[in-house]
């Protein structure tokens, strides 16, 4: 082709995706290589965000497991500043398979950075290291400050309104951002009462983990005083989180719980993320909680839409059964009342 004749074609696509951007509104998306103190590796970091000048449709987080999302790659800001939520993962995670979560925030005005958090990352999760609390909250600490001095978002963040948002082990790295520290002795009782019933527990388990000697930063304080308000959803490690830690967190939180059907014989986390009265009661043990149930549901039916032939792929590689869903469940619909409750409660005078 001829450099004329190229460049024609190249605009030509340039200006039907922009346009169609235009008449799907999706929301921005960017990627980072993010240079954070504490790590020796850059950590990956995302931002997403309410979009002002479209660009192109790219596809983020699609695997043979999950369907991806759309996003701008790379759009402008919209003007004005917006609030702002630190996303952290589950242990097993990653950043780009909550993509629905992102996306449909930041369709709601928000911006949302998000980090993989290395040692309970997808590929790389280990009992042992997802114990380092103090580095998993840091994570988003250290990125909230190279994202507000960076000249492309920073002047857009709402500094008075950021939330520390989290799903599972990532609802206690929320919380530990809040405030919430760790008593070892605390969950190692809670290990000792429940077994094999407390599927956290039994995670730690099989990598030998050791709760009379834990790594320092397991009962570190993470908090940083720009959260202004937390969201978690089946948080994890709340049955060893100290009264006085709680009772001091002022902070408005939301609390959500997945709840599956009564006559549900799958796979679940059962009493590991459940902050209700049956579980570690953690909706009365905080000043400031707001708590909501949702079902029928599952603590995987939280993660992305899954693709047909996903949970026969999950099977033959023995893997968690993170596709199977009660029978009466629509994730979709359940991810919607998620985004909807969320959006509710960020958008209170609390």
């Amino acid at each position: 082709m001829r450099p004329c004749a190229y460049l024609a074609a190249f605009i030509l696509a340039a200006t039907s995706a922009i346009s169609s951007a235009s008449a799907d509104p999706i929301a921005g998306y960017d990627r980072m290589d993010m240079l954070l103190p504490h790590r020796a590796r850059p950590v990956d970091a995302t931002v997403w965000y309410p979009v002002k000048t479209p660009t192109y449709r790219g596809l983020v987080g699609d695997d043979a497991v999950f369907r991806g999302t759309y996003a701008n790659v790379g759009a402008a800001v919209a003007d004005g500043t917006r609030p702002l939520v630190l996303l952290s993962h589950g242990s097993g995670g990653n950043m780009d398979s909550l993509g629905w979560l992102s996306s449909a925030l930041a369709r709601r005005g928000m911006m949302v950075l998000a980090v993989n958090h290395p040692g309970s990352t997808s590929g790389d999760s280990s009992p042992r290291r997802s114990l380092r609390f103090d580095e998993r909250a840091a994570d988003l600490s250290a990125a909230l400050d190279k994202l507000l001095a960076d000249p492309a978002f920073g002047p857009h963040v709402d500094r008075s309104h950021v939330t520390a948002l989290g799903f599972s082990l990532g609802g206690a790295t929320a919380l530990h951002l809040g405030g919430a520290r760790l008593d070892p002795q605390k969950y190692r009782e809670y290990c000792d009462r429940f077994g094999a019933e407390a599927a956290d527990c039994h995670f730690f388990a099989r990598g030998s983990v050791d709760f009379t000697d834990v790594p320092k930063g397991f009962t570190a304080d993470a908090k940083d005083p720009r959260v202004t308000t937390i969201v978690t959803i089946d948080p994890g490690m709340t049955y060893g989180m100290t009264e006085q830690s709680l009772s001091s967190m002022n902070l408005p939180v939301l609390l959500i719980n997945l709840i599956a059907p009564p006559d549900w014989k799958g796979m679940s986390l059962g009493l590991a993320g459940d902050v209700g009265p049956k579980g570690s009661d953690l909706a009365h043990r905080l000043p400031r909680a707001d708590y909501v149930r949702i079902s029928p549901a599952i603590h995987y039916t939280f993660l992305g839409l899954c693709k047909p032939d996903a949970a026969q792929i999950l099977r033959e590689e023995e893997d968690d059964p993170i596709c199977d869903d009660p029978a009466a469940t629509d994730r979709a619909a359940i991810h919607a009342r998620i985004v909807d409750e969320i959006a509710a409660f960020l958008s209170r005078e609390h």
